[in-house]
């Protein structure tokens, strides 16, 4: 954790940090559970129904996830048990939208294979037709999901870059830039030159992102997920890769995170972060600052500001 975050939270409770930053084992989880009053809780730290049916009501009364996407929480299963879930939402908007923006201009103009060009000391000078990609400004911007983060994305997308937004969502949005509701994910899929996954992980939207869709984009299509892995079939995309299907993909999460399969490793054209969506230290603080608070308000008796559950 930050260390603004350690203090504030040092200066309420009396706290206990763990020095690895990998995910809980099933084993320190189920002891967390039964020995802390509340955890500050990362996405790789996966509580389960089935972690928690060894408890009537544990200990641990909430669950302070450190971050906006909470799909590795059951959170049916702790409001079963007596376990209060919150979130961080807000604080990641602009830092994930610029992510988003990062990745679509990498992928398009080939960045990340270019770089790698001129560090192997393969590049042999400026030629008309060198690494030619994708022209970023006035394209179709598709979003799936117009939540808070799809629309920093789009209004990047439309105000910096002149793009025409269309998006997929459950309701119609009331929104400051004009953009088109499509009627289907595939109907999105088939009009986007950039396809962005902007919606939150759940069982509905579960490889929402599946062969079907990929096969709807134009071959010059360029898909980017900033959202959660398994939202995209990652074995669909490898396969849309390998056979040309779409021209390019921008990816800062995996099916598998932290595990990246050969089959997207291998593609020149496949752009691969390591989940840097929030990586600025004072993104981060503020995620913390708000995890604090709803752990503040928890244990003062006072409403959650961002519970989930």
């Amino acid at each position: 954790m930050p260390p603004a975050t350690i203090a504030a939270a040092d200066a309420l409770f009396e706290i206990e940090v763990r020095p690895s930053t990998q995910p809980m084992t099933r084993a320190e989880l189920r002891s967390g559970l039964a020995v802390f009053d509340g955890m500050m809780v990362t996405l790789g730290d996966v509580v389960t129904a089935d972690l928690l049916q060894d408890f009537g009501r544990p200990r641990c009364k909430i669950l302070a996830n450190f971050g906006v996407g909470f799909n590795h929480i059951d959170t049916e299963a702790c409001r079963a048990h007596g376990v209060t879930v919150s979130n961080t939402p807000g604080a990641v908007t602009d830092a994930t939208a610029d992510v988003a923006m990062t990745l679509i201009l990498m992928a398009c103009r080939r960045a990340g294979e270019a770089e790698r060009l001129v560090r192997a000391g393969r590049w042999s000078g400026w030629h008309p037709t060198q690494m030619l990609g994708m022209h970023v400004t006035g394209r179709r911007l598709g979003i799936l999901g117009m939540g808070r983060i799809g629309q920093a994305i789009a209004r990047r997308g439309h105000f910096g870059f002149g793009m025409d937004v269309g998006y997929v969502a459950r309701s119609q949005k009331d929104l400051a830039f004009p953009a088109t509701r499509h009627d289907s994910l595939g109907d999105l899929a088939a009009w986007a030159d950039i396809l962005v996954v902007a919606v939150p992980a759940s069982p509905e939207t579960h490889h929402m992102v599946d062969a079907s869709v990929l096969e709807a984009m134009p071959s010059h299509a360029v898909l980017i997920n900033i959202a959660r892995g398994d939202i995209v079939e990652e074995a669909a995309l490898i396969a849309a890769l390998d056979q040309g299907q779409i021209a390019a993909a921008g990816l800062d999460v995996y099916e598998f995170e932290p595990k990246v399969p050969q089959g997207l490793l291998k593609h020149e054209n496949a752009v691969l972060l390591p989940h840097l969506g929030t990586a600025c230290l004072d993104v981060r603080e503020s995620m913390g600052a708000m995890a604090v608070e709803n752990l503040r308000a928890f244990f003062a008796g006072e409403p959650v500001p961002n519970r989930v559950n």
